[in-house]
């Protein structure tokens, strides 16, 4: 791996562009949303508490909180640009649903919570960090739940051999073609493996949370370039 610094959940599109470009730039996308949405209705009880870290532009929440008239959302993003754009988009939601917390990284997050979540979900955040960023993000997100809650993340992911890391660049290429990026924004995009991102396998994914203490870890959704993992504490 890289020895480079990454920026902390850094993107590559100003807050404001970002719900613009990234269908654009990442294939099913909106589906993280929708997978987590249904995986978190497959739960025996409705959440109370939900944290939504990495929340972006709130994009996941705004979601989720037609699904779930009863759960209070907290929202955390390293970006202050990206609570902003959070804030605009729920501003028709009940101010007693949702809780913006203070911007901060994941892995540094100190901020004492009232009730632990039941739920805490990690969409494409964390795999901007080295090995050792994301263990402490994890486990973070462990402390912070709730016995019994749930952890869901989605991540890119490190195709298992230099073949797949191939093919999946292609597989990306052809995608963002496909979608009017240029050769130019998609050679850029492309040159962030392992520079401004560090996606580990899915082999890795699941020994570091179960290394972390989840008493049940499980691959639930899958392309060989994303993958969605569930976690129960």
């Amino acid at each position: 791996m890289s020895s480079a610094k990454p920026a902390q959940n850094a993107t590559p599109n100003l807050p404001e562009d970002f719900d613009a470009r990234i269908p654009s730039i990442l294939p099913y996308y909106f589906c993280f949303h929708q997978e987590t949405i249904n995986l978190v209705k497959s739960l025996p009880s409705d959440p109370r508490i939900w944290l939504d870290t990495g929340c972006g532009t709130g994009s996941l929440v705004n979601m989720a909180i037609e699904e779930f008239p009863a759960t209070k959302f907290l929202l955390l993003d390293p970006s202050e640009g990206m609570l902003d754009q959070a804030r605009k988009k729920l501003s028709l939601c009940s101010a007693d649903r949702l809780e913006f917390l203070k911007a901060s990284p994941t892995q540094e997050f100190s901020q004492e919570l009232e009730e632990k979540p039941d739920v805490i979900t990690a969409i494409q955040c964390h795999h901007y960090l080295t090995r050792e960023g994301r263990a402490k993000a994890t486990g973070v997100c462990y402390k912070l739940l709730k016995e019994g809650g749930i952890y869901i993340a989605f991540e890119n992911i490190r195709p298992l051999t230099k073949e797949g890391i191939m093919v999946g660049k292609r597989y990306l290429r052809n995608f963002q073609l496909a979608h009017d990026r240029t050769e130019e924004e998609i050679k850029q995009y492309l040159e962030r493996f392992d520079t401004e991102y560090f996606p580990i396998t899915v082999e890795e994914h699941l020994k570091l949370l179960r290394k972390t203490g989840f008493k049940t870890v499980e691959l639930f959704w899958y392309s060989y370039i994303q993958a969605g993992f569930f976690c129960i504490k």
